[in-house]
């Protein structure tokens, strides 16, 4: 009876499919098995008209969210395994009755390592502690403990290690290592103590525990030239109009929370890395705003861009802000081979400042706008000048290393 009443009302996907109310019938006079493979067809039909799932895609992350990924300083505690302790055994066996001290030394404890990789672009993976492997303890006929592995904390290029505020190493080089703690030694069984006079010694030693050590872990960005200018003054803009980086972009202070770095190529397929350090603003050297915690990424710059806002009443005081506030950072920090950028020239007011801007400084004044790219031009060949510069002196031996 109730197939029947399905061959009467078939359902809709049936009708959809192409299925009619008389192949339903014959399914229904036909025996069990027939039944059975009506059934089966229902089932396929439902799984045809069933909703396709659509494929997400991963969404980028928000320059607020990126924030989140990127740490540039870890204060890590570092403390190294301890030695296996040694064996007090005597050897035992059938048929030697003095077989005389067998016990073995303990393993060393594992080392603490840490590791330049490029690969590792952020201290975010980086734990606020670690513990060296412990090595094992020795064991009777003469066998020795197993030594503890090395741990090994990857960091990315440029971070610099630091203990109580004094610089120990900067890693400025891919899989360069530190060893910043020593495993403990082993312990030393009673075979180690077996002498002429003492056959039978019953001393054993435990192991030493590992070297411990707090360290501060400063990463600061590895770039030849540094953007750097007050809040929404656009670098960021600048930095997308010259370079492959794309940081965000919007019209308020503070859009950059963290350094982006770009890259630009020229042709003959020489690259110049650029670096966005994030908006300074007055009192910066006293940790006011983003504080010191960008400023430190200005050090590892050889030229630096200043980046004005010439739509503001008076640009050129910036320049004199930025200076007081790099040089109170670091003396003599504002002297580095840099050049004027004056960007947003595509308003009306900063074509009227940019000729007193040209009088109040004696460096070189380029106008920008990195809105429509207006002369970046000229911004990307000065770049290259001051690179070549660099080299030439890097290879004369009289360029500053920072």
């Amino acid at each position: 009876m109730m197939l029947k009443t399905l061959a009467r009302v078939p359902p809709p996907s049936l009708l959809v499919h192409g299925w009619s109310g008389s192949s339903a019938v014959n399914n229904t006079s036909s025996a069990r098995g027939g039944a059975c493979v009506g059934a089966r067809s229902l089932s396929a039909t439902w799984t045809l008209c069933a909703k396709a799932r659509e494929v997400q895609q991963r969404r980028a992350l928000s320059e607020k969210k990126l924030t989140r990924y990127f740490v540039d300083y870890r204060r890590v505690k570092l403390v190294a395994g301890a030695g296996g302790k040694g064996v007090c055994s005597f050897h035992s066996e059938p048929r030697k009755e003095w077989g005389g001290p067998d016990g073995g030394n303990g393993g060393d404890g594992g080392n603490i390592i840490i590791k330049a990789n490029h690969l590792v672009k952020s201290l975010a993976q980086v734990a606020p502690f670690y513990k060296g492997e412990d090595g094992q303890a020795g064991g009777s006929k003469n066998c020795y403990g197993r030594n503890g592995g090395a741990t090994y904390i990857s960091v990315p290029i440029g971070t610099v290690v630091k203990e109580e505020g004094k610089t120990v190493l900067d890693l400025s080089q891919n899989t360069q290592e530190y060893l910043a703690v020593f495993g403990g030694s082993g312990g030393k069984g009673n075979r180690f103590y077996l002498s002429n006079e003492n056959r039978a010694p019953t001393t054993a030693t435990p192991g030493l525990q590992g070297q411990e050590r707090v360290l501060q872990l400063e990463l600061r960005t590895m770039a030849h030239a540094g953007l750097v200018g007050f809040p929404n003054a656009g670098k960021s803009s600048l930095l997308r109009a010259i370079s492959n980086a794309k940081p965000a972009v919007a019209a308020y202070p503070f859009t950059t929370l963290n350094p982006h770095v770009g890259i630009v190529k020229y042709r003959d397929h020489e690259q110049v890395a650029v670096a966005d350090i994030p908006g300074i603003i007055r009192g910066a050297h006293l940790n006011r705003g983003l504080g010191v915690s960008f400023l430190r990424h200005i050090e590892r710059c050889r030229f630096l861009l200043f980046v004005l806002d010439m739509s503001a009443p008076e640009p050129w005081t910036q320049l004199q802000h930025l200076r007081y506030e790099l040089d109170q950072y670091e003396p003599s920090l504002s002297k580095r081979p840099h050049v004027i950028v004056a960007n947003k020239m595509d308003l009306p007011a900063a074509r009227a400042n940019l000729g007193t801007l040209k009088s109040q400084v004696a460096q070189r004044v380029i106008p920008v706008s990195a809105l429509n790219g207006q002369n970046t031009e000229e911004l990307i060949l000065h770049l290259r000048e001051l690179y070549d510069g660099y080299l030439q002196r890097e290879g004369d031996g009289t360029a500053t290393r920072w």
